[in-house]
């Protein structure tokens, strides 16, 4: 008997494909030391996510019967982006706090120098600093990675359910 293709099965499958996608690509940063010195070739981990939900729209109307409605691509999204943002941030999570864990150190040395260069008092800085080392722990960094992959993902999923939905005429009215 075959299996009925599911918006979650789907999105489970493409969420692992993500999951792994982001990791290679931020280990890949991290190793060239280009994580802290450019740390907008970060947000190509959205470019990755964009075209995961696509293809994964795609395979969904492939295995299924032709069509996907918009609230069936939103959920093919929201689990890709459930599961790939928790699958990359459990590495995350891992790699600064067993593999690396001098990385939010430099991280916090890039923001004060960054703070210093913008010609900011040391008061000003110190008071940056101190809030900022509340959100610099590898638990606030997982869950925050979390909420960030969801909130992107559901807006790009919105965007590309837009394009690839494909209703059945049969349903319409």
């Amino acid at each position: 008997m075959e299996q009925q293709v599911t918006t979650r099965g789907v999105g489970m499958q493409y969420g692992v494909i993500v999951g792994i996608i982001m990791i290679i690509y931020g280990t890949l940063l991290q190793v060239s030391g280009l994580a802290l010195e450019y740390q907008s070739l970060s947000y190509i981990n959205y470019i990755f996510l964009g075209v995961v939900i696509y293809l994964a729209h795609k395979k969904f109307k492939e295995d299924g019967d032709g069509f996907m409605s918009y609230g069936q691509g939103l959920g093919i999204g929201f689990w890709i982006s459930l599961i790939g943002g928790v699958i990359s941030m459990v590495f995350s999570y891992i790699y600064m706090s067993f593999i690396d864990s001098t990385i939010m150190e430099q991280a916090m040395d890039k923001a004060r120098y960054d703070m210093e260069e913008k010609g900011m008092s040391d008061a000003q800085i110190d008071q940056a600093m101190s809030i900022t080392e509340k959100f610099m722990t590898p638990e606030m960094i997982f869950v925050m990675g979390i909420i960030g992959t969801l909130i992107f993902g559901f807006i790009l999923s919105l965007i590309v359910s837009a394009i690839t939905k494909k209703t059945d005429p049969q349903l319409e009215v």
